[in-house]
């Protein structure tokens, strides 16, 4: 330590080897993202890896709602078949979608065509960039050490293959729990709930009936999805191509926990990092400080209905506006669609809040959510009960396993009245045991020896070094269907069985016959002769 600058001698050694190891790397990444919240989750990570020293190329398309330019990563820009005004047409009719009444039996049928309005967006991407031949000549020679992406829509899934390059994934579990139908987890029907059956993993015999009814649908529903994916990369990769055998040599980032998921089997090539996007709280701005100081001993409720939907019906405006001038609390209301007449004097509309530092305010006594994943998490982090309003996607079934917890109330947007939203507001707030199951919650998240960024950084730099994590990958993928179900044992196994069976029985019947058979001859015969 001698020869080290005075200040490098105060300076802790662990952080010194950290800023050493952080700049010798410098491996090449390739981030083919997906538009909209869930570029959110990964832009955490991709400018923590930058910060380390990796050099980060990001895939975009050249109309997209969020993905920017930013100093932490390089654009590579392709070009698309639609213009600005298309995406913002879409992305504006997918939201108020969702506030389209619907009766039970419709919705998951409403649901999935209104999933297709952006589905096909993400089509239209990915036959562009795959059709893009200076685009295909650029990644081939900038000779990157891995891939990362999300595996919702594959076409980083099929670019990885093209370039020959390990790859790491990050994702939710929507749709039809992809990581675990292509990444061979088990899954029994009995207390592993299906997406969008809002089932807790203690289900009745109806539910489980449900869920496998459910469960042999998936395969159906990845076909009427992904099946044009398939056309893709066979003409790409000029063979015959199936998307699941494209998953199997990747890692999987799962942007969940079991504080927050039901337990369930997984695989050891699945990393667990919910919770990347909670941060530390920073100080509120003067403007938001005003506020909370403002709202006096009831505090604040914070309402965000997330980054993709920032207007509502009218009608559904004014009920919720309603409901809120009738709580003492001030609530912050993240919303740009017009003002509701009736809105009280308690409520405040802006345009933007910083939702976590918000949430970390010992002030704030409850967050109204469209529980999408990283609302659930800085609620979590936060220790801050939830009134949950899910609209599409995992959100249904975030809420339910909250929900279930006991951590806040799940409402139907649809058909919630402002007594409805009232009183479930007051619940969360004077009912203490919502209060302390999240904040039980909250600190079996945070009891953990390597927070989920970190982990999730470590492990995208360690499938660089090695060149992915094979020995990670199970052997079930080698498998034919009644291999891994054992069938053909259980019918080798049961056809000894049955010859066995049969043996033993040819065996005592033809014993029967000579014990038995001769001393009725002798009978028969005794009795000719005295006749």
């Amino acid at each position: 330590m001698a020869c080290l600058p005075a200040a490098a001698q105060r300076v802790p050694a662990g952080f010194l080897f950290l800023v050493l190891w952080g700049s010798v790397l410098g491996d090449k990444l390739l981030v083919v993202p997906q538009d909209g919240s869930h570029w959110l989750s990964m832009k955490e990570i991709v400018e923590h890896l930058s910060q380390r020293g990796h050099d980060i190329t990001v895939l975009v398309p050249e109309i997209s709602l969020l993905l920017g330019e930013s100093k932490y990563y390089k654009r590579r820009i392709f070009p698309v078949s639609y213009d600005l005004e298309e995406l913002q047409t879409r992305y504006r009719t997918f939201g108020n979608n969702h506030f389209t009444p619907r009766s039970q039996l419709t919705a998951p049928f409403r649901e999935y065509s209104n999933n297709m309005v952006i589905i096909d967006l993400c089509y239209f991407n990915c036959q562009s960039l795959l059709k893009d031949s200076a685009t295909l000549s650029f990644l081939r020679e900038s000779k990157f050490d891995a891939l990362f992406t999300d595996p919702a829509m594959p076409c980083g899934v099929i670019l990885a293959e093209y370039l020959k390059l390990p790859s790491v994934y990050l994702f939710r579990g929507f749709p039809c729990s992809l990581e675990h139908m292509h990444g061979q987890s088990p899954s029994p029907v009995s207390y592993v709930p299906r997406f969008y059956t809002k089932f807790s993993d203690r289900m009745t015999f109806p539910q489980r009936v449900a869920n496998f009814i459910v469960n042999l649908a998936e395969n159906y529903v990845f076909y009427c999805l992904y099946s044009k994916y398939e056309a893709l990369a066979s003409d790409l990769l000029k063979r015959d191509v199936s998307l699941p055998a494209l998953h199997q040599n990747s890692l999987w980032l799962l942007r969940y926990d079991f504080v927050f998921e039901f337990p369930r089997p997984v695989m050891p090539n699945m990393i667990f990092i919910g919770g990347t996007n909670c941060k530390k709280k920073e100080k509120l701005s003067q403007e938001f400080e005003a506020y909370v100081n403002a709202s006096g001993e009831h505090g604040i409720v914070i309402f965000s209905l997330g980054s993709m939907v920032s207007e509502i019906p009218e009608k559904k405006a004014m009920e919720i506006a309603e409901a809120l001038g009738r709580i003492p609390q001030t609530v912050l209301w993240r919303y740009t669609g017009p003002r509701p007449s009736n809105l009280a004097k308690n409520t405040i509309l802006v345009k933007w809040l910083p939702q976590n530092d918000l949430l970390g305010h010992p002030k704030t006594r409850a967050f109204i959510t469209h529980s999408g994943s990283h609302g659930i998490y800085e609620g979590i982090c936060n220790g801050v009960p939830m009134v949950m309003m899910p609209l599409f996607g995992d959100q249904m079934d975030n809420a339910k396993r909250m929900e279930t917890r006991g951590a806040g109330i799940s409402l139907n947007v649809l058909e919630m009245t402002a007594d409805d939203l009232e009183n479930a507001l007051k619940a969360v707030i004077n009912d203490k045991s919502y209060k302390e199951n999240i904040m039980r919650l909250s600190r079996l998240h945070k009891d953990r020896p390597i927070e989920p960024l970190d982990l999730a950084v470590f492990w995208v730099e360690y499938v660089m070094r090695h060149k992915g994590a094979p020995h990670l990958r199970p052997a079930a993928h080698d498998l034919t269907w009644y291999q891994y179900h054992s069938l053909d044992v259980i019918g080798f196994l049961l056809a000894i069985v049955l010859t066995i069976v049969f043996i033993v029985f040819k065996c005592c019947s033809y014993g029967f016959r000579k014990c038995f058979g001769k001393k009725q001859g002798v009978k028969k015969s005794h009795k000719s002769k005295t006749h």
